[in-house]
């Protein structure tokens, strides 16, 4: 099974941006819109403290009153972070995603973040796993070699 170390192989562009605790929300909502990603990380300093993504803003921002404009990161981003390390397989990171009702992975290599992978990451790479496991069993039926 595929580790998050190869999926993190695929990926064309950096993918760990984060902003300041203390950040204006808009401030994050204007460099998730420039990277086209779904989630930010949160930092004190150099301290990751939490995750920011779409769905924080859907239910606690506007809705319940709040402004991008002046409302601050701490006020809406989920301080509980899961992470998963490079060696990690994609099918747990599946499980996590499932378990945690979550949709963004920060990668840690010690106490490093080195990437951030999402569910569309993660369920592109299993599909593309198991493809090639049913390519191989069908090359076995019929008599031929596998390559992947």
């Amino acid at each position: 099974m595929p580790t998050v170390r190869s999926l993190l192989g695929t990926k064309e562009h950096e993918t760990t941006f984060a902003v300041g605790i203390d950040d204006p929300v808009l401030d994050a909502l204007k460099a998730m819109s420039a990277k086209d990603v779904g989630a930010i990380l949160v930092r004190d300093g150099e301290k990751y403290v939490g995750i920011f993504t779409e769905r924080d803003y859907a239910r606690k921002g506007e809705v319940v009153g709040k402004t991008a404009s002046t409302t601050k990161m701490k006020d809406v981003m989920t301080p509980k972070i899961i992470t998963v390390s490079p060696d990690t397989t994609v099918e747990e990171c599946m499980g996590l995603m499932l378990k945690y009702r979550i949709r963004h992975l920060p990668v840690t290599e010690g106490t490093r973040i080195v990437g951030l992978v999402s569910m569309r990451d993660v369920v592109g790479l299993v599909l593309e796993d198991k493809e090639n496991v049913i390519a191989g069993l069908q090359n076995i039926m019929m008599g031929s070699s596998f390559t992947s």
